[in-house]
């Protein structure tokens, strides 16, 4: 699958039409989470090179693992070469801890059933988003910004592999067009540190090492192939995943007279 010639030409027409955007809406800043993945730093690359005002923020939350290092190491880089790049550090696993202990009734609540519950893992994963996307527009309203999204077209528009309300939660998309394999051959080509570009995708919510394949149960390059031809390997998890995640990539269902 060959869609893009030249990723120069890409990246004069992300950086350009990021800076479009900004000048037509009087936009003062973007404002971008930086989680140590590919997909984060080629963004945040992407918005540093429009020469405007950017934040690069650093959210390390109950992070035991390398992506939390790379988030530093790719940050600090952009600080260091963009003047119009500054760095925020924000620690949020006490804010995670103090939401989670706030919410402890849950578990000696009974449920309408009578039978006794408590969060799942699964929403303890999608609070981290959440806090982090809160994170984000507090940082975006007091500098008169915006967020822009990190989401490839596989997990934007495939899979539906993000958390609503969190890291799905931003103003603007520019590389949500793009595949995973050519979010990392963009990544490449912006000489993106290549410790991020080979390191296994994940999306960092959890306290062990599962990656994103481990979770999808398919390859990125599976995932396209199904998206692009509707043959190979990845057909069934694709569609396993957009008809459970289709509330998140549609518009909400609304009644109307």
């Amino acid at each position: 699958m060959t869609r893009i010639d030249s990723y120069e030409d890409l990246t004069d027409k992300i950086v350009g039409w990021l800076k479009d955007y900004y000048f037509d809406n009087d936009i003062d800043a973007f404002v971008v989470g930086v989680s140590g993945g590919i997909d984060s730093a080629v963004v945040s690359s992407l918005c540093a090179r429009t020469g405007l005002p950017t934040y690069v923020v650093c959210m390390p939350l109950d992070s035991k693992f390398q992506n939390s290092k790379l988030s530093d190491v790719h940050s600090k880089a952009l600080v260091e070469k963009y003047d119009n790049v500054r760095r925020i550090e924000i620690e949020l696993s006490s804010v995670y801890e103090g939401f989670l202990k706030s919410v402890e009734w849950w578990s000696e609540a009974q449920h309408y059933n009578k039978k006794e519950f408590t969060a799942s893992p699964h929403a303890n994963a999608n609070t981290k988003s959440r806090i982090r996307m809160v994170t984000l527009y507090q940082i975006a309203g007091s500098v008169g910004g915006i967020v822009v999204g990190t989401g490839n077209k596989v997990e934007d528009y495939g899979v539906g592999f993000y958390t609503k309300y969190g890291d799905g939660g931003v103003d603007i998309a520019p590389i949500a067009d793009l595949y995973k394999t050519e979010v990392w051959e963009l990544g490449e080509y912006l000489e993106v540190d290549q410790r991020i570009v080979n390191a296994d995708p994940t999306d960092g919510l959890w306290s062990d090492s599962r990656t994103d394949e481990s979770q999808l149960g398919a390859s990125y390059a599976e995932l396209e192939e199904a998206m692009e031809t509707g043959a190979g390997p990845g057909v069934a998890v694709l569609e396993k995943f957009n008809t459970q995640n289709k509330h998140k990539m549609e518009p909400i269902p609304t009644f109307k007279l």
